[in-house]
């Protein structure tokens, strides 16, 4: 495939805005060519911000063109379902950021569409790409550590980077369902994706009760077959920046690897910078400010990987089936919180509406 991937945005949010750096300053064969929000006049704003061609007020305007190959979806968990599926109907390739969705039907009719329409959906998991991270892997995958028998794995911060994910019938969860689903996924990645035996979790409100009705800390253990252990947890009761760490332990050794600490400036401002405070005030105070933010969290690697899927020349590593299996996790986590006891393997969800309803029945 000779041309460059042409690329829309679907959302012009805080992600959009890392995969439009990504795109422009590291990934090779593509170029993004267009975006949409449906806030009148934001993609206009942000295209032209960015040097990008096109802005439209309505996703399906862009599907509608022809030139464009692929698209992201950066938008709020409870419209992806529709993008998705909207996409692989006109013919385009996807990229999904996380989670995948809501609910497991949602996710079926996702991964049926593109199915039908002979598309890929990829499961945008960013910490799979992550350099740190991915040397962490390669020395289980050597044998430096032995048999690999538990992975854990943190992600904290004081709050998500959009104010839509405080609304949990917008998001369906609070904290497990926005970060959760990066520690689980590294972990079932390092393990080789495993069968899982059974989960257990614990959550609460304890710091943000005034602002949703989502977890603002969670705790979950996942038990993979073959005497595997991970151990996720996630929080947005955590001040002070973010926090991003994974270790891995082997019957021969271990490893720590800490994303952003390691190269970072250790900063106090009183003013706060960057993106964070405009949303949430989170660089008030000390922080870490991160050295190539986007390149260390690997979304350039990431968005290059799908790229060259897109024109043949390699196999996913992340599909909408791994998002699928995820967020089935997630939802046995919100039962086991909710009920008090561990949720075993073959596992059906309850019925349910949203994947806090598991938790906290309406």
């Amino acid at each position: 495939m000779a041309d460059n991937v042409r690329v829309g945005l679907i959302g012009a949010g805080f992600i959009s805005d890392i995969h439009v750096h990504a795109f422009a300053n590291h990934v090779r064969n593509a170029e993004v060519v267009a975006i949409a929000s449906r806030t009148s006049g934001k993609a206009a704003r942000f295209a032209a911000e960015r040097g990008i061609a096109d802005g439209y007020d309505d996703y399906r305007r862009l599907l509608e063109r022809k030139d464009i190959d692929v698209v992201t979806v950066a938008i709020p968990n409870d419209l992806h379902c529709q993008a998705v599926c909207d996409a692989a109907e006109a013919g385009k390739h996807v990229i999904c950021e996380k989670p995948l969705c809501r609910t497991l039907a949602e996710a079926d009719r996702m991964i049926e569409t593109c199915a039908r329409n002979n598309r890929f959906l990829f499961y945008a998991e960013e910490l799979l790409f992550a350099p740190k991270y991915v040397r962490a892997k390669q020395l289980a995958d050597e044998g430096a550590l032995g048999r690999p028998f538990l992975v854990k794995q943190w992600e904290e911060h004081d709050g998500p980077h959009e104010p839509w994910f405080w609304n949990v019938n917008r998001s369906g969860g609070g904290v497990l369902l926005d970060m959760g689903c990066h520690s689980i996924e590294y972990a079932r990645w390092v393990f080789g994706k495993p069968a899982v035996k059974s989960v257990s979790a614990t959550m609460g409100t304890f710091v943000h009760g005034d602002k949703t009705e989502g977890e603002d800390h969670s705790i979950v253990t996942v038990e993979y077959e073959g005497g595997r252990i991970a151990l996720a947890e996630n929080s947005w009761a955590k001040g002070g920046g973010v926090d991003d760490r994974a270790e891995i332990y082997g019957s021969e050794g271990h490893t720590r690897a800490d994303l952003l600490h390691g190269n970072a400036l250790r900063t106090f401002s009183r003013a706060g910078y960057g993106y964070a405070v405009e949303k949430s005030g989170g660089t008030i105070g000390w922080s870490s400010t991160m050295y190539e933010e986007v390149w260390n969290y690997g979304f350039p690697q990431e968005m290059q990987h799908f790229v060259d899927c897109v024109r043949g020349e390699a196999k996913p590593i992340e599909t909408g089936e791994d998002g699928r299996e995820v967020l089935k996790i997630i939802l046995a986590a919100y039962q086991s919180a909710g009920e008090g006891r561990k949720i075993t393997w073959p596992y059906e969800p309850p019925a349910y509406g949203k994947p806090i309803d598991l938790w906290k029945r309406p």
